[in-house]
């Protein structure tokens, strides 16, 4: 076999991989673009005490390690109600709107477990949660 055969050979199998893994990319993007949008809908549910006929609630342990990981990572954690206050038929109580947060707004710890030092100086801002 010639080297441009090899070449040749090696070219189109990194080709059918890219275009595999580009497919699989796809796939996992539309995926996660459900999942994201049925998590807002079953957000928006809760949040206006709707629950439909036969819906399960998530169990306690699952709720609690979902908002821990937020937690943990400096993420916004929305309060909402438990499965038990939401079967009730009691109206809802109108809460007051949690703020917006954009993301990267709370400095999180690093592998090591700490934050970044508070500094007012902003000479140099945009190294200080990447180097810490």
């Amino acid at each position: 076999m010639s080297a441009t055969e090899v070449l040749g050979r090696f070219r189109a199998e990194v080709g059918a991989a890219v275009t595999r893994a580009r497919r699989a990319a796809g796939e996992i993007g539309e995926r996660n673009a459900k999942l994201r949008e049925r998590t807002r809908e079953l957000a928006a549910q809760a949040r206006e005490r709707r629950v439909e006929p036969g819906s399960q609630a998530t169990p306690a342990d699952v709720r609690e390690a979902a908002s821990g990981f937020r937690t943990d990572r400096g993420l916004p954690v929305e309060q909402l109600p438990d499965a038990a206050e939401l079967t009730t038929s009691q109206p809802p109580v109108v809460a007051e709107p949690v703020p917006s947060t954009t993301l990267g707004s709370a400095a999180v710890a690093g592998p090591s477990g700490q934050l970044p030092r508070v500094s007012d100086d902003d000479e140099d801002f945009s190294q200080s949660r990447i180097l810490y």
